[in-house]
């Protein structure tokens, strides 16, 4: 009996060790396919921050902090621009600006003046305080 059992016995753990490989594999590939796709996302943003200069980056930012879901879409139209060659020149953060703009996403930006005052820099409303 126990010479019967030995022969099924190991073609049952034969059976369930070619399930595990197969099980392991597709895991594996599910994994390769999730990283693969985050690495486009990535490289679509990391080409657009290779034409962008003067605070572009900046733009980008906070355009992604606002309206992640339209600048993710407006940022691979860009990078097709560019990849395609219609876009070759560099991007400034005001042209970035005004492109957001013109598809209707009002992008809120954090500005300063601030003016030379003897050699130290005040911000606008403060030098306007000490013109009064």
């Amino acid at each position: 009996m126990s010479q019967e059992e030995d022969p099924e016995l190991a073609i049952i753990k034969a059976r369930k060790m070619k399930q595990f490989k197969e099980k392991a594999a597709l895991i594996e590939k599910i994994n390769e396919d999730k990283t693969k796709t985050n690495a486009t996302k990535m490289d679509d943003r990391e080409i657009l921050l290779k034409y962008l200069y003067d605070r572009g980056d900046e733009v980008l930012q906070l355009a992604e902090l606002q309206y992640p879901i339209q600048t993710k879409i407006i940022v691979k139209r860009i990078v097709d621009l560019i990849k395609s060659g219609e876009l070759d020149s560099l991007i400034s953060g005001g042209e970035l600006l005004a492109i957001f703009r013109s598809v209707g996403l009002r992008i809120r930006v954090d500005t300063n003046i601030r003016i030379d005052d003897h050699g130290k820099f005040i911000s606008f409303g403060e030098k306007l305080k000490e013109g009064i």
